[in-house]
């Protein structure tokens, strides 16, 4: 093989099992050797996903997820599925508001012929037009599915109330209409425009070899090349884009169902103190919200709070299920939470149980090999490099009390919070 082929790139992480390359079509390539394990988990993330719908294709990424498993130039979809499993391996993927992945697991013995079903995927999907048409029955079967789901699907009514205006409101699945409005050429266009070196990364964790990675990267996926003409460019997220709001619905629920939520501009600074202070509010049975709500309370069975990191924002949801005459104390109960010492002034006690409780999470959910590869090609889509462990927890260590305060301060006055509400119709 010759050296213009590919190179190798210094990798920012100082552990010698993380290794970081590039193709010389520019396709980037991070591996991750683990040493304990047998088999290898591989994924291609392409950036791409429901914020980059076309306006009259919504559900456009989450589509070709699926239609990419219905057949290649040499494999058709009976094909693809006895190939991985004739291996002992598994073939899946997964659509975010800002990413797509494609990935497999197989044993590392079936690496080579594994990584070749991997790539014809990516490169040489053929769309069958009676399959297409079946699939898009099957996706609608997935909104339906949504639909009968209450907590699912309030969040993405909160979500398209939030963001009118903007494609990250747009729900991952897109609609019914939209779905049906799909083609083999839209599918297509998509792909030409998002499917392309510059926007895709190759992850290999587990029993893995970097320079066989590389070698096997080339030979299959040197050929993609990048578009022609102009390239797609993201729609920014600008402060104007959220619009705060209040809303009560009627609903075919038999529990009143509440999100509560704010965003904000991304804050890299405040980066793990969002997420300390997160784990401290909504994340397990010895948070804020769980032992307030359920069990002093016992106002509701589920309640949390969920953080996501976009490119280029921040977003905080509150979630509880409640009898629905016990909505107005619930919402009072939250929003006194979010006023309260506790988080303006926390406990250093409490701090560092949160602190330890995210440590722990982080750690063993590294113990599993989809976990690692999902977040390495996470690192490298929101940062721009592979973040080693040691980093991160020495960043989730150095979050004092003060930074909780700031971070609660920002994310309670930086934009007003928003509240949907599902009650139950009489």
């Amino acid at each position: 093989m010759s050296k213009e082929k590919f190179r190798h790139l210094p990798t920012q992480a100082s552990e010698e099992s993380v290794h970081q390359g590039e193709l010389a079509n520019g396709l980037k390539i991070l591996t991750d050797a683990v040493p304990y394990v047998q088999s290898i988990t591989l994924g291609i993330q392409i950036d791409a996903g429901s914020r980059d719908d076309p306006e009259e294709n919504q559900g456009l990424a989450h589509f070709i997820e699926h239609a990419l498993f219905k057949g290649t130039g040499r494999r058709s979809y009976i094909d693809i599925a006895r190939n991985i499993e004739k291996n002992g391996g598994y073939l899946d993927a997964f659509t975010t508001k800002e990413q797509t992945c494609i990935y497999l697991r197989c044993l590392s013995e079936h690496l080579e012929p594994s990584f070749d079903l991997l790539s014809d995927l990516v490169c040489d999907p053929v769309f069958p037009p009676e399959e297409i048409e079946k699939e898009k029955e099957v996706v609608i079967e997935e909104i339906s599915s949504v639909n009968d789901t209450p907590e699912e699907l309030i969040f993405d009514e909160f979500d398209l109330r939030s963001f009118p205006l903007h494609t990250l409101g747009k729900p991952i699945l897109g609609t019914e209409e939209s779905v049906e409005s799909i083609t083999g050429d839209t599918l297509k266009n998509f792909m030409r425009q998002h499917y392309v070196p510059h926007k895709m990364l190759l992850t290999a964790t587990g029993k893995v070899d970097h320079d066989e990675i590389m070698r096997l990267a080339e030979r299959f996926l040197g050929k993609l090349r990048e578009p022609s003409g102009d390239q797609y460019i993201r729609q920014p997220f600008r402060s104007e884009h959220y619009t705060p709001f209040a809303l009560t619905l009627k609903k075919r629920v038999c529990q009143a169902q509440i999100v509560l939520g704010t965003a904000i501009a991304r804050h890299d600074p405040l980066f793990y103190s969002f997420m300390v202070l997160n784990s401290m509010l909504g994340n397990g049975m010895s948070s804020l919200l769980n032992l307030e709500l359920r069990e002093k309370r016992g106002l509701a069975y589920n309640v949390y709070s969920s953080l996501t990191f976009y490119d280029d924002l921040t977003t905080m949801n509150i979630y509880a299920g409640t009898d629905s005459n016990k909505t107005k104390v619930t919402m009072e109960l939250i929003k006194e939470l979010l006023q309260s010492d506790a988080l303006k002034n926390p406990d250093p006690e409490e701090l560092q149980a949160a602190k330890t409780k995210l440590l722990g999470s982080h750690i063993m959910g590294m113990e599993k090999m989809t976990r690692r590869m999902s977040q390495m090609a996470s690192d490298i889509s929101y940062f721009g490099r592979y973040v080693e462990p040691k980093e991160k927890t020495a960043g989730i260590e150095s979050v004092t009390t003060e930074d909780i305060a700031e971070a609660a301060k920002r994310l309670l006055h930086d934009a007003p919070y928003s509240t949907l509400i599902y009650k139950p119709k009489r």
